[in-house]
């Protein structure tokens, strides 16, 4: 997934370019948003370097919307700088480099056709549609295939999306995103709406895919530790628009930043290789 990247000087001349593979996938410095006259985030940093995966926690109210909603182009910053993919917020089409992102949420479930075939549902994605119109190119086709069987979805291809299962949706709608051929895929709340089997199936999915070569960089937006896998190397919390905890995952993820990240005395527990709190005595466990 090289592209290739052209900064311009002061002077409109072009600088030499260089590839995608040659910078980091994400850049935010110095981050502040506000909005009808309150501050929702406030001088949020955070880098992600090639070949990190990234966990963003927090609680209602804490941001992660806000952040994702100013990354992808919609709320303008206050303050603050963002590059992606090596272009800088404000020097570029954003609206084009937003097609370097894919976005995986359980609200878009809502949008789809229920009619829509599976294989027409992964298409949507390349024009960044919700429902196709039209007969799909051969191109396209095959292309949409070839996700089907990455996302082990093949059988599926005919299936209308009303009668697809919670944790096939979820598939399709990533098979959506990779159409875009993303290089950033952000999941925002992906298992919501799934039963625990759904949700275990689907999470070990992810793994598998976030080995493939060439595999995107991730960044899983969610409330639960329960959802983070091996795949993830770091973490961002978030609290009140402030970063509580940012860096690789033996360093952030601890019982104090959780503490302090939902404002509740939590002890985090890690066994198997997975993560799961406790809180407060005579409060009972959070699952």
């Amino acid at each position: 997934m090289n592209r290739m990247v052209t900064r311009v000087r002061k002077n409109g001349k072009t600088k030499p370019s260089q590839t995608t593979q040659d910078v980091d996938p994400l850049n935010i410095k110095s981050l502040s948003v506000q909005r009808n006259g309150k501050r929702i985030l406030s001088n949020v940093h955070w880098q992600i370097r090639k070949g990190e995966n990234w966990v963003v926690l927090g609680s209602n109210g804490s941001g992660k919307t806000t952040m994702l909603s100013t990354l992808l182009g919609y709320f303008v910053p206050t303050r603050g700088d963002i590059t992606l993919l090596g272009e800088q917020y404000g020097n570029c089409d954003w609206r084009q480099l937003r097609m370097k992102l894919g976005i995986v949420s359980s609200s878009l479930r809502q949008l789809m056709a229920e009619d829509e075939p599976a294989l027409h549902a992964v298409i949507t994605g390349k024009y960044a549609m919700i429902d196709l119109w039209g007969k799909p190119k051969q191109a396209d086709v095959i292309e949409a295939k070839k996700i089907l069987r990455l996302i082990e979805c093949q059988k599926l291809a005919n299936r209308p999306w009303a009668i697809l299962s919670q944790g096939e949706r979820q598939r399709i709608l990533i098979g959506r995103a990779l159409m875009a051929k993303p290089e950033v895929l952000i999941l925002d709340e992906p298992c919501a709406g799934l039963d625990p089997a759904a949700r275990e199936h689907f999470l070990q999915f992810l793994e598998r895919m976030g080995q493939e070569q060439g595999a995107p960089t991730f960044i899983l937006v969610t409330h639960h530790v329960e959802e983070i896998t091996s795949m993830y190397t770091h973490a961002l919390m978030l609290k009140s628009g402030r970063v509580i905890a940012n860096g690789p995952m033996k360093q952030s993820l601890n019982s104090d930043n959780l503490s302090a990240t939902f404002k509740a005395n939590v002890k985090l527990r890690k066994r198997g290789g997975r993560y799961s709190l406790e809180i407060g005595e005579n409060q009972g466990k959070c699952m």
